[in-house]
């Protein structure tokens, strides 16, 4: 792994892992709206910057020449498709072989096995109901996308995260495959550490074409299934 591109690089998640790569050594390309790119100025002079949309295929096409791995938020922006339009970028303009991680939330299943709490389902549906009705965000599109990705043939790794907070690094979050699962009970992981789990599965293979649900690794429920393995 040399070069990586983030697409979705302004926001606090993609700053993150630029900061991750780069202290991975990587050379890093990052794509955010035009509007955006004051926000990367901390990383001017250390990356690349292609502004435009995501979900602009010419920009996409442009940002990930000769990349090893693409790092990509899918953001339900709008109603224009805005995190299905990227992720198909992203599939299509890929090189052959490169490792492709996406973020979302624990709300999209590829199986259909994630268990919910009725709190969840609430919360998502009311979510929902409120995006739609102000165009301000699509969760369905979101869900579209992953549907995407998980049809492709690509070496692909879907990252689904659970609430996050700010704060210093706890180290690398765990996972499982379903939500409702003991180890993910806690349902909160540092945006940071979002972030690295992202960019360490670049060079992990047995996250390959899994949707890994996160949790940080100094949550009660994580450390309740640390001990528990002890036993």
């Amino acid at each position: 792994m040399n070069k990586v591109c983030v697409v979705g690089a302004s926001g606090k998640l993609g700053q993150y892992m630029i900061q991750h790569a780069l202290d991975k050594g990587y050379e890093v390309v990052g794509v955010c709206r035009e509007k955006s790119v004051p926000k990367l100025d901390r990383f001017k002079e250390r990356i690349t910057i292609i502004p435009g949309a995501t979900n602009d295929r010419a920009v996409i096409q442009e940002a990930v020449v000769d990349c090893d791995g693409l790092l990509t938020v899918l953001v339900p922006w709008g109603v224009q498709q805005y995190s299905s339009g990227t992720a198909q970028a992203v599939l299509d303009h890929a090189r052959p072989g490169a490792r492709l991680i996406f973020s979302c939330g624990w709300h999209i299943s590829r199986d259909g096995q994630d268990v919910y709490s009725r709190n969840f389902l609430i919360l998502l549906k009311v979510s929902s109901w409120i995006g739609r009705l102000t165009r301000a965000i699509d969760i369905d599109d979101q869900v579209e996308a992953s549907r995407r990705i998980f049809a492709s043939d690509t070496l692909w790794t879907v990252v689904r995260g659970s609430d996050l907070e700010e704060g210093e690094s706890q180290g690398l979050p765990v996972w499982s495959r379903h939500v409702g699962d003991p180890i993910l009970e806690s349902n909160l992981t540092r945006r940071v550490d979002f972030a690295l789990f992202m960019v360490a599965a670049l060079e992990n293979d047995d996250l390959i074409r899994e949707a890994p649900a996160i949790v940080g690794c100094q949550t009660p429920s994580a450390l309740a299934h640390k001990s528990i393995s002890k036993v």
